[in-house]
């Protein structure tokens, strides 16, 4: 919840003229919903695409200040993020149960599916279930069930997105090795479904990439991207991002 329509087309401006030197590569940017129009007409023509931060499980009905899948297609959204941590730790102020949240996502990635919209699945521990040990158990969980809902071929047409909840918005970031193995974990998992599926499907990282770090993890065989948080916020930090993810492409 960052920006202003004014800092958001300087953000788009300066990306712009820079797009040429990451093209090998597919880059998507997601605003607030609320500028969703004025980065249709910015974008519209340009090698880059957009999205939105969520939407709704319900494609329409009495759900006041939701956003359907159905709407998102009117302007033009070709992905739309889902499970963020950011949410998650709103909803379990709230006290949402986060097994339930799970079912809420598939829900959510099966809307989007229909109404081909891709849907980036972000999936984390929080600090207590990485210092406990459950970063298997809750990440195979969401995959499980998400499996369950829509079937393991449907990921091929899906992105994950690995969130260490306990490196967003610390500064940390978990070292390359230790991303590459979850990311590892997670094909592995969905290979066990179906291999073809487990070998298409693309997995970023999202656990504060930034400018400097970003090469490193790029290099590893199973992060296929990153999914930028703080820094897309600063578009020389975002383009070295972006510069880095074509370099290694």
């Amino acid at each position: 919840m960052n920006g202003s329509s004014t800092t958001t087309a300087r953000l788009l401006n300066t990306i712009l003229t820079q797009v040429d030197t990451f093209s090998s590569v597919d880059v998507a940017l997601f605003p607030p919903a609320v500028y969703l129009k004025q980065v249709q007409e910015a974008l519209t023509g340009t090698p880059l695409f957009w999205g939105t931060q969520n939407l709704s499980q319900f494609k329409q009905g009495a759900y006041t200040g939701e956003i359907s899948a159905p709407m998102l297609n009117d302007f033009g959204c070709e992905y739309v993020l889902m499970g963020h941590s950011e949410r998650r730790c709103l909803y379990a102020k709230i006290g949402l149960d986060q097994l339930a949240l799970d079912y809420i996502i598939a829900d959510k990635y099966g809307i989007a599916l229909q109404e081909g919209i891709t849907p980036i699945v972000c999936i984390g521990e929080s600090p207590e279930e990485h210092e406990q040990g459950k970063t298997e158990e809750i990440i195979l969980r969401l995959l499980d069930i998400i499996i369950e809902h829509s079937g393991v071929k449907a990921l091929s047409q899906a992105i994950l997105a690995y969130e260490p909840v306990w490196a967003i918005g610390t500064g940390k970031s978990a070292a390359p090795e230790w991303a590459q193995s979850v990311h590892a974990l997670m094909r592995e998992h969905i290979a066990k479904h179906d291999k073809a599926t487990a070998e298409s499907v693309q997995i970023l990282y999202g656990g504060s990439v930034k400018g400097d770090n970003a090469a490193s993890l790029f290099s590893m065989p199973d992060i296929d991207g990153g999914l930028v948080g703080g820094a897309s916020l600063d578009a020389n930090e975002f383009i070295k991002i972006c510069q880095a993810a074509a370099a290694s492409a």
